[in-house]
């Protein structure tokens, strides 16, 4: 199942504990995600990655990982794990990733301090 990601803005956040959190809709929605995907995918990992597209410059990715590479960072929370690349990490470090249910959309949503810009669609950012 696709899931659209959007980027908000954020004020700064202080006193952040991990690299990012997790709101309680975005952690139910992926024990959903893994409980309602095909059996041998149960064991797969949310993997949170940044790539240089979009007309901002930098776009969220979401892929589904068996095994961590070496240097990904690991965030559990509320019994769900989920895995940074090494690359993204230093732009998530304080972003809360929410999810988002309405009428026309269904999406994950990251709060994310560091960015300076997003485009007008909302799923590019810049750093």
């Amino acid at each position: 199942m696709a899931s659209r990601v959007m980027v908000r803005m954020a004020p700064a956040l202080k006193g952040r504990r991990g690299p990012l959190t997790l709101t309680q809709a975005a952690v139910q929605r992926l024990k959903e995600l893994q409980t309602n995907s095909a059996p041998e995918e149960q064991n797969k990992t949310l993997k949170i990655g940044i790539q240089g597209k979009g007309c901002s410059g930098n776009a969220y990715t979401l892929s589904w990982v068996a095994e961590p590479k070496k240097f990904d960072e690991k965030v559990t929370q509320d019994g769900v794990t989920v895995l940074i690349d090494s690359k993204a990490l230093l732009t998530l470090i304080g972003t809360e990733m929410d999810w988002f249910e309405g009428k026309l959309a269904s999406q994950f949503v990251f709060n994310n301090p560091n960015i300076k810009g997003a485009c007008g669609c909302g799923e590019s950012f810049l750093v």
